[in-house]
């Protein structure tokens, strides 16, 4: 998902602020991991910082909502009185927040999109892929449906982007964050479990807060391939069998995991980090090949997990249970 612009997070902040537009579970989301910020701000920067960075952030928001040039300067003059050192802790601050903001967003819109497949659309009918496929079934007849089902072709294709200087350990810590907001979400409020998850937020901020934002070196195309495959890990290696399974479901019902798919895999993911012939110097043969094999790589450790974790789940006795003659030739074709 697209990330916030710093003009678009501080138009997000200042609706905000103002009260505006914004849905009362999000509101809460952002005051929530705000509060956690500023105490860690308190608690972990140098004295006066979080006084600092209240005084910059009360006179933007009013720079928002007055719309004058007398509020801007009011605003500009303050981060102009800062010191060097005084400067670079305000931005990673509001650097920080903005990364909070922008996870809320993001937070808020999973949760339109769970709540949208639970209630009637303006057809007058939920909005899931059940009613599409019954939608499109009764315009051109369920065989012709399948049939469509049957050719559909999904590519995403990675990309590089040379502005990018967020390290992997800022993601992984907003993606942990985004976990633990979920289960905020689902714990009753005020609860053991609720002030286990606010609690653990705290945490994964004050580590996000002490993690240096920027790499200090520009990254390479070796680091971008590396950077692109941890979004792979964390996201397609599992939402996409998510998504077969869920299609299989819809289209078999009770039937469904018992009997071959009847869609087959349609997702079919590219990448161009590491391979793409736009005049990058950096980017070479051997980095290419270097690309496919950490492709490669990320792609068998992703099975080999998902192999040992079926095989955990399978202790059943040869004996009471013999193999069938299919699987024996399966497991020898296999090795």
């Amino acid at each position: 998902m697209r990330e916030l612009t710093p003009t678009e997070a501080i138009d997000l902040v200042g609706r905000f602020e103002a009260g505006q537009e914004l849905p009362e579970q999000m509101r809460a989301d952002v005051r929530l991991l705000g509060s956690l910020l500023g105490r860690v701000l308190r608690e972990s920067g140098s004295p006066g910082l979080y006084d600092d960075v209240e005084r910059l952030r009360t006179a933007t928001i009013q720079a928002y909502t007055d719309e004058t040039p007398e509020a801007f300067e009011r605003a500009a003059a303050i981060a102009d009185g800062f010191s060097i050192e005084r400067a670079d802790e305000v931005a990673r601050a509001f650097t920080a927040y903005f990364h909070l903001v922008n996870l809320v967003e993001e937070h808020q819109r999973v949760r339109i999109l769970r709540e949208r497949g639970d209630r009637p659309s303006r057809s007058g009918t939920p909005d899931t892929i059940a009613t599409a496929f019954e939608r499109l079934s009764s315009e051109v007849g369920e065989e012709t449906a399948l049939t469509r089902l049957q050719a559909l072709r999904f590519h995403p294709v990675f990309t590089a982007h040379p502005t990018e200087a967020r390290r992997r350990a800022i993601s992984t810590s907003i993606r942990r964050l985004s976990e633990l907001l979920s289960e905020h979400d689902d714990a009753s409020e005020g609860g053991t479990e609720s002030r286990r998850a606010e609690r653990r937020m705290l945490e994964e901020i004050d580590t996000l807060w002490r993690t240096a934002p920027l790499r200090r070196e520009k990254p390479s195309p070796v680091d971008e391939v590396r950077s692109v495959m941890s979004v792979f890990d964390e996201t397609l290696y599992t939402a996409v069998p998510r998504v077969y399974r869920r299609i299989d479901d819809i289209l078999q019902g009770e039937h469904a995991g018992s009997r071959a798919p009847i869609v087959k895999p349609f997702v079919r993911v590219g990448s161009w980090v590491g391979g793409d012939r736009d005049g990058n110097p950096f980017v070479t043969a051997s980095v290419t090949r270097k690309a496919a094999a950490i492709a490669s790589e990320h792609v068998l450790l992703g099975l080999e997990r998902t192999t040992q974790r079926v095989g955990r789940g399978l202790t059943l006795d040869a004996e009471t249970t013999p193999p069938s003659d299919a699987l024996f030739a399966l497991w020898h074709r296999l090795r």
